[in-house]
Parts: structure tokens; sequence; C-alpha cells
């Protein structure tokens, strides 16, 4: 089964006149909807654009593995188990918060920085928190978050380029940019699909694209 859901249908959120802004896949702060809470580990599916200069300070986080692509610009991180990185295009990012850590994220460059992120729940809560960056991953190199039971895998396309959708209980694709065709739908940037007990689907590029695929267990 394939529930589409169209880029014009997220939530809206941030802080436009501080140069945030959010748009929301799932359920999220005001925007609360019990139909809309999580698909597969997946509780949150966020695409944030921040201005130069704007950020979120220090915020907490418990329970939650926490990966973030960043799509166009340069993501400055700092959390309070010590770590400061740059976040660039074509690295994965994943930070767990196990317990309990704060962070805080900011467009520290001179242009305008877009980065989706995605936040999935642990398998067991608790623990100590972790950091890791993957900078430049391949399109043939899959990023487990074993602790979610999740496999995250990145697709960059050419147009007319096919790319086998994984097979598993819950899956869930996001097109980060083109468009692409998937199965019989046509899904453009900022669309996704929420595919349940997927089997033998395709993804066939209509233009240049960059898509993300999770894969999850049940």
């Amino acid at each position: 089964m394939m529930d589409v859901r169209r880029a014009g249908e997220r939530y809206p959120g941030g802080d436009p006149a501080t140069g945030i802004e959010s748009w929301h896949a799932f359920s999220f702060g005001p925007h609360y909807d019990p139909g809309n809470l999580r698909f597969g580990a997946i509780i949150a599916c966020n695409e944030e654009r921040l201005a130069p200069g704007a950020g979120f300070g220090e915020h907490p986080h418990s329970h939650t593995e926490i990966v973030t692509w960043v799509v166009e610009g340069e993501l400055t991180h700092c959390d309070s188990t010590g770590h400061e990185t740059k976040v660039r295009p074509g690295d994965v990012q994943r930070l767990s918060s196990a317990a309990g850590v704060r962070h805080a994220e900011r467009n520290d460059g001179p242009s305008p920085l877009t980065f989706v992120q995605m936040w999935l729940a642990p398998r067991d809560p608790g623990g100590e928190p972790s950091y890791e960056i993957v900078p430049g991953i391949a399109d043939s190199t899959p990023y487990a978050v074993a602790e979610a039971g999740a496999m995250l895998h990145i697709r960059r396309l050419a147009a007319g380029e096919r790319t086998a959708v994984p097979d598993g209980a819950y899956v869930y694709v996001h097109v980060v940019r083109g468009a692409v065709r998937l199965g019989e739908e046509r899904l453009a940037a900022g669309d996704a699909a929420r595919i349940t007990a997927a089997v033998g689907l395709e993804t066939v590029a209509l233009t240049p694209a960059e898509v993300l695929l999770w894969e999850m267990s049940g």
C-alpha cells in the first residue's frame, strides 16, 4: 500500500521573521494530528530553511535518533557532548540523543541553508548520547540506524535512470530535488510516499533527482 503526501500538505512552522522557515511532514509542535504521528520508526521529517545568521539556539532532545541531510549551504552543529561540526551537502549527520542531550544548529555561512531532518524512535530508549558524521556518502553505501531498525538509502539519479525501492515492512520515500515516478505516482521535490509491505517497486527519474529512501523493519 502506498500513501502519497504532497509538499503542499506539510505543516508550516519556524519563525520567518527571524529567518527560519520549516515544513513538517508529521504531527509537530502546535500542528497536532493524532492520525499522523509516525510511520514505521519515523516520527518527523522536517525541511528547514535558514537565512544567513539564523538558527536554532541550544535546546534539548531525548530518546530520538536525529538524521540530517543538507540540501544546500552549510550547517553548523554543536552539542553538549562537545561536538562542533560543519555539515555540507552529501554528508550524513546523526545525533543519538539517548537519555538526553542539548544541541544548537545555525547557518553561519553567507548563503541560504536548506536541510532535511528526520527523527526516528529508538527501539530501546535511554543510554548514552552519541554523534556521527559521514562526509560525502556514496549512493552505493546505505547508512544504518540500528537503534531504530532502519536503513537510509540515498539516490542521486540522472534523468531516465532507474533504481529499485528496497523491499521492506515500511519504506519512506522523500524527494529532495527533481521529479520521479514511483510506481504509478509522479513525485516532485518535497513530496513523499509511505509504503507498507513494499515489494518489487522501482523509481524512475523524470529529471535529474535526489531521493532519500528509508527501509524499516516491522
